[in-house]
């Protein structure tokens, strides 16, 4: 029997309110579920969904702290998601290059 797939980075960061939660995370450090819940206008469960998304990604770890499950950021998969923009990046700048070129040039004639 083989596993489901796990959710990628790019699957992972797809989704708002995995971003917001993954933003809240990197302000607070690490908090419990119910602290992550408290700040979304969804149930606990859908915020334990996306959570379970996020660690599938390996962005975010947790831990048992009592009867809680403590949940902080896990950066490294995100670095592959820059070495991705970075690529495109490049097509970007040269975009806006030869934008500034058109403008500067327009404005001289």
């Amino acid at each position: 029997m083989t596993s489901p797939k796990k959710h990628d980075v790019f699957q992972a960061i797809a989704d708002k309110t995995r971003r917001d939660v993954l933003r809240l995370l990197a302000e607070k450090k690490e908090l419990p579920i119910s602290a992550i819940a408290a700040h979304f206008p969804i149930s606990r469960t859908a915020v334990t969904k996306h959570l379970n998304i996020l660690a599938e990604a390996n962005l975010v770890q947790s831990r048992k702290l009592g009867r809680e499950k403590i949940y902080y950021l896990h950066l490294e998969p995100l670095t592959e998601l820059k070495q991705w923009l970075a690529f495109y990046e490049r097509f970007w700048e040269n975009k806006l290059s030869i934008l500034k070129h058109v403008v500067e040039n327009k404005e001289h004639s």
